[in-house]
């Protein structure tokens, strides 16, 4: 990877805000969602996208993060994602973003799986989360989660390790579903020093 890809991937992952895991004293683990934009962060995460396919066409060994859904009987969908792999990236999400390029988004990662509840506090946009099992599967979708509440966001009784966030009705048009194999690029695993 060229050094100015690298840079530019560094300076959107380091400055696009991110959520981190957050108890909020009743111990259920509810996490935010956020992330600060001016729309200059959804312009600067759709280019780290064109960046990532062209390195990844060029034979490129390191990629932009990316989340690959697998739908039967339909055409894999990508996301460009920024990874929220800290408690204080887990908390901040996509909080205050104005905008979301259409195939971007954020992944949530977690030491273990356990159920999983997220709120929109000072999230401007609506959003669908997309909860995925320890093994790799589409655990179940939230979709079209009202922006700028508190209400819990959560599949209730299932244990989820991963949440994806995209753009409100991204999941529907790309049949992402329960039960749909999932894959991560370019996601390095979470280190017990994240404490995610």
């Amino acid at each position: 990877m060229s050094v100015s890809l690298t840079a530019s991937l560094t300076a959107l992952l380091l400055g696009c805000g991110r959520a981190e895991h957050r108890t909020d004293g009743h111990g259920d683990g509810r996490s935010g969602t956020g992330g600060r934009t001016d729309g200059a962060d959804g312009r600067a995460a759709g280019e780290a996208t064109a960046r990532a396919d062209r390195a990844e066409e060029r034979g490129d060994r390191t990629v932009a993060p990316a989340v690959v859904f697998r739908p039967r009987g339909r055409a894999e969908a990508r996301v460009a994602v920024e990874v929220a792999r800290t408690p204080a990236q887990t908390e901040r999400g996509l909080m205050y973003r104005e905008h979301l390029p259409p195939d971007a988004g954020m992944l949530f990662l977690f030491d273990r799986p356990r159920v999983q509840s997220f709120w929109m506090k000072n999230t401007l946009i609506a959003l669908d989360m997309i909860f995925v099992s320890s093994d790799m599967v589409v655990a179940g979708v939230v979709e079209n989660a009202a922006p700028l509440t508190m209400q819990p966001r959560t599949l209730p009784g299932v244990k989820s390790q991963y949440v994806v966030e995209v753009n409100a009705g991204w999941a529907r048009e790309h049949g992402v579903t329960a039960g749909v194999p999932v894959a991560f690029v370019g996601v390095e695993p979470l280190a017990p020093t994240d404490g995610g």
